[in-house]
């Protein structure tokens, strides 16, 4: 059985290191959070299990190999029986160590269970509705050329072939996408039924097939083998068979670490589809019994019969192109999504003052502006209002339980504030089967010119059903819806602040030049008060200056008068 184990593990290590080879993932990775939790709860799980065989084996005088499967079946609440602490000091050890193991294993099964069903739903299907979205267009392709006009209006267009605006044909685009989607979903979860189910039924019948063969000395039939592996399976455990060998016990413990995990999952699957089945079946036969509604019989008889209608029209040809979802307008009430979000409630209260006390500043502003007459600068800040306010509104519907759905009005509203104008066809195309490499499920990716305005282009251009739909992405609709609208805000307010630097910018060098025009004029009246006061001086030396024809100084030796002689 170790050998074996070892060749099973050494064999998963080439096929990582050959996948890593070839390319089909990096050579070099990081666990996320989730994977990294469930390898030191299974680390800490199989730790327990083993010093607990240890220790009772070593109390009980078991061989180590009994120890741990004894171990084994009593943290898996199988219990069946043939080994069992008989010591005082053995017995009392059981009850810190048997609760202890539950709750390990308990941790162990949740992360399991959050990676292989929350992971694995999300990746199933986000890839069901690829496939089922590329089925309907070639489809629709083939059976309705020059019929259904689902391509952007052109500029001279104002309704279709059939008589539809754009926003008419928009809104078409989203209800079908929206039947693509429930259709998938509903597909998916069959699909992972299906594959737990299938799994759950290996384990069932190939380890029945290794019991039977490890004990041929108890004289086990097939059948007899499939009673042990199907009680141990279920955890009932009546103790009437178990195995004896080493081989078979070493079997044991490694097959019920395995198959408790997956009939954990299968009962979660099942849990998603025939147990809400039989759910509603119950509620609705207590509806016509012992729990009539307030309708009444009549009314519950009329509705049945008005959604089996919807469903087999819907199934139909025209209805793909025509019907708004599956249950027409009675989806936008379902849509809305009821349940309690995932985040923490003192956080979202802090985030919600935040945003309001934002909000409440954005209107002051307005109204300042409104009072000085600055009508460009209300609408402004208006706008801002109505970005927060929506953002605020948004932040409480992440993580709903089932996620948040939008109606087409509300996301037509969304999009308005983004920028967009369901109206206008500048900004859709016609939905491409297959989108070009590298272009994912992210939807305007920002494309602006050196004064940040949006740029129209063939990179922005999408449509409601094609690859770069907001209802194709990973992420749940509000958590888009949340995130476009703070980048649109973000971006808004990083364009005012701008605008605020370059009106600042000008108003310094405004400012600066005048005071050096001011300092110019100052100077230049400084110099003509000088110039003026300087030429009143030299006017004043002038005047009082001796006139020479009236006098002359006197040489020596001579007299006045005879300076010729």
């Amino acid at each position: 059985m170790a050998a074996g184990l070892y060749i099973l593990v050494a064999s998963l290590m080439v096929i990582t290191v050959y996948g890593a080879y070839a390319g089909h993932y990096t050579k070099e990775f990081k666990l996320t959070m989730s994977q990294r939790t469930l390898m030191l709860q299974t680390i800490s799980y199989l730790v327990y299990l083993e010093c607990g065989a240890a220790v009772f084996a070593h109390i009980e005088g078991w061989m180590f190999v009994d120890g741990v499967y004894w171990a084994n079946y009593t943290l898996l609440t199988i219990g069946l029986g043939d080994y069992s602490p008989v010591t005082h000091l053995g017995r009392s050890l059981l009850f810190p160590f048997a609760i202890g193991g539950i709750i390990i294993l308990g941790l162990v099964i949740g992360s399991i269970r959050s990676l292989v069903l929350e992971r694995g739903k999300k990746k199933l299907g986000a890839r069901m509705i690829e496939k089922k979205r590329q089925a309907y267009l070639k489809k629709l392709g083939r059976k309705r050329k020059g019929r259904a006009k689902i391509t952007p209006l052109s500029q001279g267009e104002e309704r279709t072939s059939e008589g539809k605006t754009e926003k008419e044909r928009r809104e078409q685009e989203f209800h079908i996408m929206r039947k693509i989607q429930d259709e998938a979903m509903s597909r998916r979860r069959w699909t992972a039924l299906a594959i737990s189910a299938t799994a759950w039924l290996f384990l069932w019948l190939v380890g029945a097939m290794v019991f039977w063969k490890a004990e041929k000395n108890q004289q086990w039939t097939y059948f007899g083998a499939l009673y042990f592996a199907y009680v141990s399976l279920l955890t009932i455990g009546y103790g009437d068979f178990a195995p004896e060998s080493n081989s078979g016990k070493a079997f044991y413990v490694f097959w019920a670490l395995l198959a408790i995990p997956t009939l954990t999952i299968l009962i979660s699957n099942m849990g998603d589809t025939v147990v809400k089945m039989i759910r509603d079946l119950t509620l609705w036969l207590g509806e016509f019994t012992v729990l009539p509604g307030e309708g009444g019989t009549k009314d519950r008889i009329r509705t049945g019969a008005r959604n089996i209608k919807e469903r087999i029209l819907n199934s139909s040809d025209d209805a793909e192109e025509e019907a708004p979802g599956l249950l027409g307008e009675a989806n936008h009430d379902t849509e809305k999504g009821e349940g309690k979000p995932k985040h923490n409630a003192r956080t979202a209260i802090a985030n919600d003052k935040v945003v309001e006390d934002f909000e409440n500043a954005e209107m002051q502003e307005a109204d300042n502006n409104a009072a000085g007459g600055d009508e460009i600068g209300k609408d402004i800040h208006l706008y801002h209002y109505l970005l927060v306010k929506e953002i605020r509104k948004v932040m409480p519907e992440i993580g709903l339980t089932p996620p948040k759905k939008y109606s087409y009005h509300e996301w037509a509203w969304f999009l308005r504030l983004m920028g967009e104008d369901e109206n206008s066809a500048d900004f859709h195309r016609k939905a491409p089967i297959e989108e070009p490499i590298g272009e994912g499920p992210q939807m305007q990716k920002a494309v602006t010119d050196v004064n940040n305005e949006q740029i129209i282009s063939e990179q922005n251009q999408w449509s409601w059903l094609g690859a770069r739909s907001p209802l194709m992405g990973d992420t749940e609709e509000a958590e888009w819806v949340l995130d476009r609208l703070s980048m649109t805000l973000e971006r808004e307010l990083k364009k005012q602040r701008d605008q605020q630097k370059r009106a600042d910018s000008v108003m310094k060098k405004e400012v600066l030049q005048f005071g050096k025009d001011s300092r110019d004029s100052e100077q230049k009246t400084k110099n003509d008060s000088l110039e003026s006061d300087g030429s009143s001086k030299d006017s004043h030396r002038t005047d009082s200056r001796p006139s020479i024809n009236t006098y002359s100084p006197r040489r020596p030796g001579t007299l006045a008068g005879n300076s010729a002689s």
